[in-house]
């Protein structure tokens, strides 16, 4: 058995011990590279980013791959053009425990240290470049995954063993203040107040200290047990429980929320009361959801509750519920940029789903995740086949949805025109239904276009519009991509102060929240940093490029990485073009292509 370590300072183990390591850092930058990149890579292109400083680059190629199937003992491996690893079942790689939910989660707990810890190669600025976003992606990753088992197991009732996970979350990231409340919920309910209360005072300080922000309410109530009963006395029984559910539900439509969450809170009281699990599987899955897109900075609370209603709707044979329930926890997932878990939960849903409008809305998430991750083939086809089904089973709301996302892909591909009907389409639709909560998305796309279009006034208008709708509703998101067209219409004008006080209110906006969506916050920055490059703003520029690095690397967002990398090389960095082209090569975003291809700006705008 051949164990790899790619976490903490490589190393090679059989059947538990030591192996001798093949020789040179290289070596390890090559394996690294040849297990973790999406496709196999050509001997060319293997040559060139590591061995181009040789006499005979790919001669060094052929020593190096011969020097770790050595060290690997393991006959067959690493060979061909393009280059495939082949390693089978019998050889262990650390990094891959991060995708395997099939094995033991302890095993994440001893998972530590940076990807090739110690491990720097200067001279090869792009494979540096590509080896410090898979460090931050792998982080997300490992962090991911620890937050995921941690609420899974305080789901089931296992708070002792989910303190070990929510405590290692924290350890990885501890400027991310739902691994705190994870934490500090599984403390509570182990009973260990003052611990869970101390954990929420070393959330705060950090907090301020670190970002100049205050944790929200939610991280304080996780330390409440015994959350206040409902107000209320017992109805009794299971009529009583039906009728709150559905009440809480036709609430929650029509946006009257504080009364919607006590009906469903009633609901999942009066299911457990007379011990219906299929019925208190579908009001927790209610609650659920409600808590994740109704309520802001809710999703931990939300997620808990799903994680139930999937362990119920399987124990009373609901598969509808189920459906729900994973596709809700996918949803949270995509928001929060771990594509990962994401794509887990909705092909978990996509698997138990069965007609047209359960298959549609999994559709519509997986085809946000894509175009988040600029997998820009997948989510067309997604959201495409999204929309077909949705139209066959008369569901308009999603319908809308998906034409706004798919509009979005488009924009983002400077498919203008594809964009534009998907977008009149999707309006038509959501003035008909009067979805006042999701108007602002396509409003500001369709400002958007028409600021593209050069119709600054008209552009105006829909941004200010949305503005106005998004601040009423108080959504997040939508002010801060309302915020944020604000700000570009004011660059068009020549205002470059405007415009940037109006971006830095987009950015305090969209990120107010703890449950934010990552990628509004990474479209923000983005046409931030591109307005103050533009108006000769390169001291503002550079802060603003790392933070947008940084984010992209963790949340998966390859094409806001590429263009972090676009923009450095405006601000002078030699080596950061190259290393745009490497880390963009695999994105089939005609727009972004056009950017790559410029090499004597890399201008973005």
């Amino acid at each position: 058995m051949v164990t790899i370590r790619l976490l903490g300072p490589p190393a090679i183990e059989r059947t538990g011990r030591p192996a001798r390591p093949p020789r040179g850092r290289k070596a390890w930058a090559l394996l690294c590279y040849l297990l973790l990149t999406e496709r196999p890579p050509s001997r060319r292109r293997l040559a060139e980013m590591l061995f181009g400083d040789a006499d005979d680059p790919l001669g060094a190629l052929r020593w190096t791959l011969a020097e770790l199937r050595r060290a690997l003992g393991v006959p067959g491996v690493l060979g061909g053009d393009p280059v495939v690893t082949a390693l089978d079942g019998e050889v262990i790689i650390d990094v891959h425990l991060l995708t395997d939910e099939s094995g033991d989660p302890a095993g994440l707990l001893d998972l530590d240290g940076e990807l090739l810890e110690g491990v720097h190669l200067a001279a090869l600025p792009e494979f540096e470049s590509w080896l410090l976003v898979e460090r931050h992606r792998v982080s997300a990753a490992l962090e991911a995954r620890l937050h995921e088992t941690a609420v899974a197991l305080l789901a089931a009732g296992r708070a002792d063993e989910a303190v070990a996970y929510a405590s290692r979350a924290v350890a990885v990231n501890p400027l991310e203040e739902r691994n705190h409340e994870v934490l500090v919920r599984s403390l509570a309910v182990t009973g260990d107040r003052t611990a869970a209360l101390r954990q929420v005072a070393v959330c705060e300080d950090i907090l301020r200290r670190e970002l100049a922000i205050d944790a929200s309410p939610a991280l304080r109530e996780a330390s409440e047990v015994d959350a206040p009963a409902p107000m209320a006395p017992p109805l009794g029984g299971r009529a009583a429980a039906v009728s709150q559910l559905e009440a809480g539900r036709a609430a929650i439509a029509a946006g009257a929320v504080d009364a919607g969450l006590q009906c469903l809170r009633r609901a999942v009281t009066e299911a457990a009361r007379c011990r219906d699990d299929a019925l208190r599987g579908r009001a927790l899955a209610a609650l659920g959801g409600a808590l994740v897109h109704a309520v802001r900075g809710r999703d931990e609370e939300g997620s808990v509750l799903l994680h139930q209603a999937i362990a119920l709707a399987v124990r009373a044979g609901d598969r509808a519920t189920a459906v729900t329930a994973h596709r809700q926890l996918g949803f949270v997932e995509v928001q929060a940029g771990r594509r990962r878990t994401a794509d887990a939960w909705l092909a978990k849903a996509r698997a138990l789903a069965d007609g047209d409008q359960e298959i549609a809305a999994i559709l519509g998430v997986r085809g946000m995740n894509a175009s988040d991750l600029a997998d820009y083939p997948a989510a067309l086809a997604h959201l495409e086949e999204s929309v077909e089904r949705a139209a066959r089973c008369a569901d308009h709301r999603q319908q809308a949805w998906s034409l706004s996302i798919l509009a979005r892909a488009h924009l983002l591909r400077a498919e203008h025109s594809q964009a534009a009907v998907a977008l009149a389409r999707s309006l038509e639709m959501v003035r008909e239904q009067r979805w006042m909560a999701f108007l602002p998305l396509p409003q500001v796309l369709q400002a958007e276009l028409d600021l593209n279009g050069g119709d600054v006034r008209t552009a105006a208008d829909g941004f200010e519009q949305a503005w106005t709708l998004a601040c009423q509703l108080g959504d997040p998101c939508w002010e801060g991509m309302a915020a944020r067209g604000l700000g570009l219409v004011h660059a068009a004008r020549g205002d470059s102060g405007t415009a940037m006080d109006w971006f830095t209110q987009a950015v305090s906006r969209c990120t107010k929240v703890s449950d934010r969506y990552q990628w509004v916050h990474g479209y923000v920055l983005d046409a931030m940093i591109a307005t103050a490059l533009d108006r000769d703003g390169r001291d503002r520029a550079g802060p603003l490029v790392a933070a947008l690095a940084l984010l992209a690397a963790r949340c998966e967002m390859r094409e806001f990485v590429v263009r972090a990398h676009l923009y450095r090389h405006r601000l002078g960095d030699r080596t950061a073009l190259a290393s745009a082209r490497l880390l963009g090569a695999d994105i089939d975003n005609p727009a972004l292509t056009r950017l790559l291809g410029n090499r004597t700006t890399g201008r973005t705008k």
